[in-house]
């Protein structure tokens, strides 16, 4: 004769399953969204000028950014030689030029404001990436509204891409030598 197996005995307010004065544990429901707390506007340092920092790969890129006074809307980018180029001399493929100057593009800043980049490290197409970054972060501080529509092209965030490093016994990062069985 086979029994039916008898449920636990469900926890009471007088059982000694349950501690007296706690409240019963409820499963948790869905997490909440956490509203963005909207920034402020940094104020410009004591030139006028906003700053912005970014990297990509092993370049370095620090802008500064102002609003142009009449024919003055250039970006100018400045070589560690001590060499300024403008934006189209310096950077040769027009992917280099697109990428470096997309922030101000996005927000409709393009025209309106001097920039001036110095880099360092990596080449062109790291180079381009970390202008992108800065200028984003400093489109940010100049005007915090902008955060919305640079957060959605993926402008804020960091490309945290490197090469990899080689390991020893191998001829690369993960190409090992040739196998020989004996």
């Amino acid at each position: 004769m086979t029994t039916a197996p008898t449920p636990a005995p469900a926890a009471t307010a007088g059982s000694p399953l349950m501690i007296p004065g706690a409240t019963p544990l409820t499963p948790p429901g869905p997490p909440a969204q956490i509203a963005r707390v909207p920034r402020t506007a940094k104020p410009a340092d004591k030139f006028g000028w906003w700053w912005g920092t970014g990297r990509r790969k092993t370049a370095i890129a620090r802008i500064r950014m102002k609003p142009a006074e009449g024919e003055k809307a250039t970006i100018i980018i400045e070589a560690p030689n001590g060499k300024k180029k403008t934006i189209d001399q310096f950077f040769s493929e027009e992917r280099d030029r697109s990428d470096a100057v997309a922030p101000l593009k996005i927000n409709g800043l393009m025209g309106r404001m001097q920039v001036i980049a110095k880099v360092h490290g990596g080449g062109f197409m790291g180079q381009a990436g970390a202008v992108k970054l800065a200028i984003a972060r400093a489109v940010l501080d100049y005007d915090p509204s902008f955060e919305e529509a640079l957060r959605e092209a993926g402008m804020l965030t960091r490309d945290a891409r490197k090469v990899e490093r080689k390991k020893y016994g191998q001829a690369g990062a993960r190409r090992r030598f040739q196998f020989s069985k004996r």
